[in-house]
């Protein structure tokens, strides 16, 4: 492997010091009805309990979602005295990237020495997002409503196209077929109903009691509901929405949690599943591309990052990306010729869904896993944005580190 620099020399991700909820389809689970920022932080209490790991440990959070959830103004604090530790933190928002700059800001504060260990809770309900009024004197109506999930999905304000556009108009200029989208994803299907199957996702994702006010269960959040296996003969027949994208090849709205820590080399091998393990952030770049174009964002955030660190495609041992539409990964292998059958082995958000905030943490975490499967090596994880924006990182795992 390349003699890379490390972006953050100090900073460590404890092995197995993370989990994530599953991510049931929106409006199908008991988490439609709950404060998400409350059930995140005992959320995570939870976790933190299964991995062993103190919660008097954290001495900061730091939380990114996306959506209003009641209470937000109070932010990290509010989510922290759920967790039942209160620390100092704040709160971090950046559309889908969210989960991928809340740990690098994590590592960010642990790099500058200002906190030891850093945790990172994100999290996102999409279900009942709630509908914003806001007061605006330019417009006839003098007030302006909306629905903070849908319409922004449906219309960027910039130039007013959706994003299911974004996606038909890369397929477009990169002249993707129809028939190797499907195709794509067919095998995305596969791969994560094989890593269920192997019991890969249970080492990763965490049962979790919802409970009422009254502290009563309202019924356990236990698989990614919603989602069921498909076959390509079913893809090949749906109807186009636009080119290449159909309801097929698209990820769904989702509600959940992930969460992980960040903090030093000393702090890592003490709360450490497994201390030998050394996880270190390598390099991080993004990108912003021209309007409507979305999909390719992420590709050349990728291209940006192989030339920062000096490194190259075969030197992933992981590779790992949010992809709401089946577009992106074409256009990935198109930009960086490179085979789509080698990423994602373990599942992804476009079969999984999208809850937002911590949709790329939890890729992040079953990137790490299989990476420590593997014995180590690089692992590359990125994604795109609202704004045509792409957001790439790199981190390194190894293993034997005394």
């Amino acid at each position: 492997m390349s003699k890379t620099p490390i972006l953050y020399s100090r900073a460590r991700i404890p092995y197995g010091t993370w989990g994530s909820s599953y991510f049931p389809n929106w409006q199908s689970s008991p988490l439609a009805e709950v404060n998400i920022g409350q059930f995140a932080g005992e959320a995570m209490n939870r976790i933190l309990g299964l991995r062993k790991v103190a919660k008097s440990e954290l001495d900061y959070l730091i939380i990114g979602s996306t959506i209003p959830w009641h209470w937000k103004f109070w932010n990290a604090p509010m989510v922290a005295a759920c967790l039942g530790q209160r620390v100092p933190g704040y709160h971090l928002e950046q559309a889908c990237a969210t989960g991928l700059q809340a740990v690098t800001a994590a590592a960010a504060q642990v790099e500058t020495g200002s906190s030891d260990v850093v945790g990172v809770l994100t999290f996102d309900r999409t279900s009942d997002s709630p509908a914003g009024i806001f007061p605006e004197r330019r417009s006839y109506r003098r007030t302006e409503v909306i629905a903070d999930v849908w319409d922004n999905f449906g219309f960027d304000p910039s130039f007013g196209n959706s994003m299911i556009a974004s996606a038909g108009n890369t397929a477009r200029k990169y002249k993707i077929a129809r028939q190797e989208v499907d195709e794509l994803t067919a095998l995305r299907y596969e791969q994560y109903f094989g890593a269920k199957r192997s019991g890969f996702l249970d080492r990763v994702l965490v049962p979790l009691d919802v409970l009422n006010l009254q502290g009563r269960s309202m019924g356990v959040v236990s698989e990614d509901v919603g989602v069921r296996e498909i076959s390509l003969a079913t893809l090949r027949a749906m109807r186009e929405l636009d080119t290449c994208v159909t309801s097929g090849t698209q990820t769904h709205a989702a509600d959940g949690m992930a969460c992980l820590l960040v903090t030093d080399e000393v702090k890592a091998k003490q709360l450490s599943a497994r201390p030998e393990i050394e996880i270190t952030l390598v390099g991080k770049r993004e990108v912003r591309t021209l309007p409507a174009m979305m999909p390719e964002a992420p590709s050349l955030a990728v291209a940006k990052l192989l030339e920062q660190t000096g490194l190259k495609m075969s030197d992933m041992a992981v590779i790992k990306n949010h992809n709401p539409f089946a577009v992106n990964d074409a256009i990935f292998a198109k930009m960086l010729e490179f085979d789509w059958r080698k990423m994602n082995n373990t599942g992804s958000s476009l079969v999984w869904g999208h809850p937002q905030g911590p949709t790329l943490t939890r890729i992040i975490i079953e990137a790490l896993e299989e990476a420590v499967d593997l014995g180590g090596g690089y692992v590359l994880v990125f994604g795109c944005a609202a704004g045509d924006v792409g957001i790439a990182a790199i981190l390194k795992v190894a293993e034997g580190v005394k």
